[in-house]
């Protein structure tokens, strides 16, 4: 008798795990939450018709009209700024910026309006917008259509910025910032559109500002967020080959950053490297290096070192081998680490 129910509540978990790429899993958020709430709705450049230039929106504008998903002029600031307005009236909207680099137009609604709306009316408006960007580097792409802004949005006191590096993650993480109060900066690791991997359908794993190990390790820690997570796993596993054992850990959050599952970490192992695309001046990993040598410091056995982009505009597409961290470079700071 228990054999037979342990099966059939194998059969009912097997039968909510779906594998989807990471850009199908936030196309099934979207479908989601659209069906769950009239009142979400999206905006952006070619992503009705077309379903985006990543076909992340495909086939919705079919399913939920076109009232719901609207195409817009090539515009950023007036999309934003209409979803700032479609919010303070009691909507739900998801803005696409088409490409990391066409998010500039919008900044100032972004940082002087949006960010900035909750405190100045005392909270009692809210602003839940959700603007995913396409970011990052790997696809030989052209100026403008490659880069990593994350920083730029997470300096910003009012947004909250989250990348996902799975399709589980991409999945839930979508469905859980469509449900936030705030607005959140969504950035979506464009290299992993096609990746494949399971998503399970029947709850989150975590909470949407949530870190998670990655992978568990002992003798140093990599960090890292988006598409640099599966580079660092990359390394984790040629470390290993070599007798050394990394643990990497998925921020997820870039604002507000989980930190204890990182000190956690550095304080079992002695040594972090943090891994990023975008480049290393004023960055993301330029504060997580602050914040663990503030925390951690007689834990350190090494200094934290940091593998990143470098301090130049994205090269062409021929040049973004060179320009963007690969495991061989996240693994020559791990040798400079284990030999300090």
């Amino acid at each position: 008798m228990n054999g037979e129910v342990n099966n059939t509540a194998v059969s009912d978990i097997q039968s909510n795990i779906v594998q989807l790429p990471l850009g199908k899993a936030i196309n099934q958020a979207l479908r989601d939450a659209m069906a769950a709430d009239p009142k979400v709705l999206m905006l952006g450049e070619d992503i009705g018709k077309l379903g985006g230039v990543f076909r992340v929106t495909d086939a919705l504008q079919d399913e939920f009209g076109t009232a719901r998903v609207l195409d817009t002029p090539l515009a950023e600031s007036a999309i934003v700024g209409s979803a700032i307005g479609l919010a303070m009236r009691g909507y739900k909207p998801v803005v696409e910026i088409q490409f990391d680099g066409f998010v500039y137009p919008a900044f100032n609604q972004i940082v002087s309006q949006l960010a900035k709306l909750r405190a100045r009316l005392y909270g009692r408006v809210t602003v839940p917008v959700v603007i995913r960007i396409p970011y990052g580097g790997h696809i030989g792409a052209v100026e403008h259509h490659q880069e990593s802004p994350e920083a730029y949005f997470a300096h910003t006191a009012g947004l909250r910025v989250v990348a996902p590096s799975n399709s589980n993650d991409a999945y839930w993480m979508m469905r859980q910032a469509i449900e936030s109060a705030d607005p959140i900066v969504f950035m979506e690791p464009k290299s992993k559109y096609w990746q494949k991997g399971d998503v399970d359908l029947t709850a989150p794993a975590a909470d949407l500002h949530s870190a998670r190990i990655a992978r568990q390790g002992t003798d140093a820690t990599v960090a890292a967020w988006g598409a640099m997570v599966t580079t660092a796993l990359q390394a984790a596993q040629i470390a290993e080959t070599e007798g050394t054992s990394l643990e990497v850990i998925d921020l997820r959050s870039l604002s507000p950053i989980n930190y204890e599952p990182l000190l956690d970490s550095v304080r079992k192992t002695g040594r972090l490297v943090v891994a990023q695309e975008a480049s290393g001046n004023v960055s993301i990993g330029s504060e997580i290096t602050a914040t663990v040598a503030e925390h951690c410091f007689y834990s350190l056995q090494a200094p934290v070192l940091r593998v990143s982009g470098y301090d130049v505009p994205f090269p062409p597409a021929a040049l973004e081998g060179v320009f963007l961290p690969d495991a061989d470079r996240i693994l020559e700071a791990i040798d400079r680490t284990m030999h300090y």
